[in-house]
């Protein structure tokens, strides 16, 4: 078992090479739907493995329950798409960025054994900069009234209670190392990956107490600081956090570089592509792919229909809908 297809986002798809594995990676932007045929061609040899990575976009890859080699789902949107745990069926294993959401992944043909978590990460260009602050405290991301009304409006409240809040959007390595202390906000209550980006940047994180294994990674207190999520008293217990901590720079970097050594100890694309591939190295190839192929039928018909024939109902693409029509009456 050597060559890898891997479909999607790359993630820490570029870190397999170094564990034994003949990647082809196509992170495509069109709208397309692929099967084995199209695999194939693509990679222009026949895969052991097939990864199917989230980009957060309805199914671009059909078929797989038929697909004569072991396939893994890899999850990190399971907090906006519903559909995700049906289509997850069709797969012999799942990543899960998400720790919470394993269990609702499971399914009649996938079982909890085989859903993995698989947190964010830091990645190789996220690295220290020089430290000059110019600013207190700096959120970097999005911050809109409709597609982020949450932090939009706790941003507000932050900005007027401590001028010394900079929120903005712009390339995050460049600017965390002019901030004392980083802010983190998690719209949706899921671990981002800004957690493990201002970490590998070396900066000195506060972000919310999100659940999801946070505190199996990093311990509050000592490798970051957290507040309380979503909760009435959060922007005050923010501000109370954030004044404490700027009242010791000492600690501050201190804090920051234990966040940093964390990462670099078990944070990083090399850790995840290391534990993946002892994870594949795990499974009884044959048997997993003889079981799929042979509940092929019953997959589609009580997992996999339902879904494709509402999104062909919701799609405006005719690409992606012939497709999904196509897949639920194969």
């Amino acid at each position: 078992m050597k060559r890898l297809f891997w479909i999607g986002s790359p993630f820490f798809s570029s870190a397999l090479s170094a564990c034994g594995w003949d990647v082809c990676v196509h992170n495509f932007e069109h709208t397309a739907v692929f099967g084995w045929d199209e695999i194939r061609t693509i990679a222009g040899w026949e895969p052991d493995v097939v990864v199917v990575a989230d980009k957060s976009r309805p199914p671009f890859v059909v078929g797989m329950e038929r697909f004569p080699c072991l396939t893994v789902f890899y999850c990190v949107d399971s907090h906006i798409h519903s559909w995700y745990p049906h289509y997850a069926q069709g797969f012999d294993a799942c990543l899960m960025s998400l720790r919470d959401h394993m269990d609702g992944m499971c399914g009649e043909f996938l079982p909890r054994e085989r859903i993995w978590w698989s947190p964010a990460f830091a990645k190789d260009e996220d690295q220290p900069g020089k430290y000059a602050p110019l600013w207190d405290a700096l959120f970097v991301g999005t911050v809109h009234p409709e597609t982020t009304p949450k932090r939009h409006a706790l941003m507000r409240t932050l900005q007027d209670a401590f001028p010394g809040l900079h929120v903005t959007r712009g390339n995050y390595r460049d600017l965390y190392p002019k901030a004392r202390l980083v802010l983190n906000h998690c719209e949706a209550g899921d671990l981002n990956f800004r957690v493990f980006e201002a970490l590998g940047c070396g900066a000195c994180l506060l972000t919310p107490d999100v659940g999801h294994g946070q505190d199996r990674l990093f311990t509050p207190g000592v490798d970051m600081l957290t507040y309380p999520a979503d909760t009435p008293d959060t922007a005050a217990a923010i501000l109370k956090a954030m004044h404490h901590a700027l009242s010791d720079e000492a600690a501050l970097r201190r804090m920051a570089a234990k966040g940093l050594a964390k990462v670099n100890a078990e944070h990083r694309a090399q850790h995840r592509a290391q534990a993946f591939t002892q994870r594949m190295r795990s499974l009884d190839r044959a048997a997993l792919v003889s079981r799929r192929t042979e509940n092929a039928r019953a997959i589609r018909t009580r997992a996999l229909r339902l879904i494709y024939l509402l999104l062909a109902e919701s799609v405006a693409s005719p690409v992606l809908k012939s497709a999904y029509l196509a897949a639920a009456s194969d």
